[in-house]
């Protein structure tokens, strides 16, 4: 209600306002300005197309040069490794390669084990982890990321595939869907970027992306069950409760040797996970420890015959490089819209976490990476992937900390990975026939229960309560709906958010500060008073055809609470100041709702007038008839000197 706290009695108001009325008088009243240079509607038009697709003025740096400084700086900026390739020196080298090294050790039995988690031959987690980071590192403009398959991606386009296309009983046509996917992610990546429309990405907000991936990996884990039991028939439903119940169905194909081989590796990937989280320095401790886990259990698995004791390992495994796939990509049938719904989704989640996780370590060293060329990487090395055997990859996280911390200079740490994993395809395949698959199971566990944050959760509901809701929705969407439910749970969730911060703006009623011109919110300021006779009103946010009405309803109703309790005091309202200061665009159904104010207050006897107008919306007032409306003695530059300018005609203060 506007007779709040702030009410002071009308003795103290008098004490408290007579200093003011001085001061008030003594005020110099200024005019509004318009904007300098006015602009034609062309240029107006350019200028704001270039600040919504060109914020960060991509050309600059071609201003003034030659052609042919023209002509290199084109190639960098098209292909980042001419820009550090020319100062490259054998000291980065020993440190890319050193890098490189660590990062293959944690990148082959991930891409192993996230192949299985999207329902694909093992052999295809090792393809996508070859040709990929060579494309990014000649594309790509961070020096961390290190690039390959990532947990929520396979599972997201494993669980949407899965759901019309059986992996065991049509094995060809879902290979084919999954390189098809993967083309148009590519495709619909490096449109992004090439189109400059990197923000739609950004409509993905934190919390919600924050409880999908949460939610994301208690499922990921949940599934990862039938491996560390043992179970052979198990649930293809991605929910929590089909999941469970499927474990407690099928207890009698427990194997106690499977859940003692599991258990045991789970725990020394964690514990090796911790110690690297303790001491940073550490860090190739829990690099190292899923390669050492695949090579030991190996080893166990061959020496006791593992296979003949109810522990299934991965079994044979094709040599050689990636085999072209342009041949197996599906352009017609029934499945394509399937596989355009997959690439897509698949497209924005891969390509959320790599800009994320390049943009973080960027920050750590303190150098930027280009959104816009990053799309255009990712997106270009997806599509060169789904033709060579390639399923969807980007910049992993746990990867790229591995590469940070193991001191990577340059992309060329993906080169050194990319290498280690040729030499594994072409000579190392045989020794992966023994692995047990329960390694694969506890390596995906340990990868994704890092994505459970429930420290963020935490801040998220001190902080924000929407937030909140939005994390909560999304996390248990995934749990309880599917995960292609809780994804679009956590989009909806997001633009709702966003509908509400535009159709329903915060507004506040103001006070003056004591000794001071200053007028700021009443909810904020325990020590702004009311001025009598006056209601002053902020607007924080723009005033568009989505708010308007709004802002209309909520502005009277103010006024009609403010009269409600004036009528119990001397100092009845007569003026009612709109400060326009946070509102920093306005359309035309804003400046018609300003002058159907204008008309409604006037017949209430109360004179409505605007302050602080920022230079678009001042521009927006002039070139309508709201200008004649208010220009002469209903718009000022600041809301004191509204005060002043009505004061110095009227005295309100006994």
């Amino acid at each position: 209600m506007v007779g709040g706290s702030n009410r002071v009695t009308d003795k103290d108001l008098e004490s408290q306002f007579s200093l003011q009325q001085q001061n008030l008088e003594q005020m110099e009243i200024h005019k509004v300005a318009l904007p300098q240079g006015n602009q034609s509607t062309w240029k107006s038009l350019k200028q704001r197309f270039g600040e919504v697709f060109f914020p960060d003025d991509p050309l600059h740096q071609f201003k003034n040069q030659t052609f042919f400084k023209k002509l290199v700086l084109g190639l960098q900026y098209l292909f980042p490794i001419f820009h550090w390739g020319s100062e490259y020196s054998l000291d980065l080298l020993k440190s890319d390669a050193i890098s490189g090294l660590t990062i293959a050790s944690l990148a082959i039995p991930q891409g192993i084990s996230y192949a299985k988690l999207a329902n694909l031959p093992p052999i295809i987690g090792l393809y996508s982890s070859f040709v990929p980071p060579l494309i990014y590192s000649v594309l790509g403009s961070s020096r961390d990321l290190a690039v390959g398959p990532v947990s929520i991606a396979s599972l997201v386009m494993g669980s949407m595939l899965r759901d019309a296309v059986s992996p065991e009983q049509q094995p060809l046509l879902y290979l084919q869907l999954a390189f098809t996917a993967t083309l148009f992610a590519g495709v619909f990546q490096a449109s992004l970027g090439f189109l400059r429309l990197g923000f739609i990405v950004d409509f993905l907000s934190k919390p919600t992306l924050i409880g999908f991936m949460g939610g994301a990996a208690i499922i990921v884990s949940l599934q990862q069950l039938k491996g560390l039991l043992g179970i052979v028939h198990f649930t293809t439903k991605m929910q929590f409760i089909p999941v469970m119940t499927s474990v407690v169905q099928h207890r009698h194909e427990w194997a106690w040797q499977t859940i003692v081989m599991g258990t045991s590796f789970l725990l020394f990937l964690l514990i090796t996970r911790h110690i690297s989280m303790r001491r940073p320095n550490l860090f190739w401790v829990s690099a190292a420890a899923p390669l050492s886990c695949v090579i030991l259990s190996t080893i166990v698995s061959f020496a006791f015959k593992a296979q003949h004791h109810g522990i299934t390992v991965i079994g044979h495994l094709q040599k050689g490089v990636n085999p072209p796939s342009v041949n197996m990509l599906y352009f017609h049938g029934s499945f394509l819209g399937l596989a355009i719904k997959t690439g897509i989704v698949t497209g924005i989640l891969s390509l959320t976490e790599g800009i994320a996780v390049g943009r973080t370590f960027a920050s750590l060293k303190n150098y930027q990476i280009d959104g816009n060329k990053e799309m255009m990487a990712i997106g270009i090395m997806n599509m060169a992937g789904s033709c060579a055997s390639c399923y969807v990859t980007t910049g992993s996280f746990s990867r790229s900390a591995v590469n940070y911390n193991a001191g990577s200079k340059t992309a060329v740490s993906n080169i050194v990975m990319a290498s280690a994993v040729l030499v594994t395809m072409l000579f190392l395949m045989p020794l992966f026939y023994f692995t047990p698959n329960v390694i694969l199971s506890a390596i995906i566990i340990t990868a994704v229960i890092g994505l459970i944050d429930f420290g963020a959760a935490i801040r998220l509901w001190k902080v924000d309560k929407l937030d909140f809701l939005a994390f909560t929705s999304a996390f248990f969407g995934v749990l309880f709906i599917s995960v292609q439910g809780g994804l679009a749970i956590a989009i909806g969730i997001s633009v709702f958010k966003i509908l509400i911060q535009v159709t329903r703006p915060n507004t506040v009623v103001k006070g003056v500060i004591p000794g001071s011109h200053s007028y700021r919110s009443l909810g904020q300021y325990k020590e702004a008073l009311r001025v009598p006779h006056f209601l002053i009103l902020g607007i924080e946010s723009p005033i568009y055809f989505a708010n308007s009405t709004y802002l209309q309803e909520r502005i009277l109703r103010w006024v009609r609470e403010e009269e409600e309790t004036a009528e119990k005091s001397q100092y009845p309202i007569k003026y009612v100041i709109l400060d326009l200061a946070a509102v920093s665009g306005i359309d035309t159904s804003g400046l018609d709702t300003l002058m159907e104010l204008k008309k409604i207050l006037g017949k209430k006897s109360l004179e409505f007038v605007l302050a602080n107008p920022v230079a678009a919306v001042a521009e927006k007032l002039y070139k309508s008839e709201a200008w004649e409306l208010f220009s002469s003695e209903g718009l000022y530059m600041t809301v004191a000197e509204a005060i002043a300018a009505i004061s110095s005609v009227e005295k309100f203060y006994p």
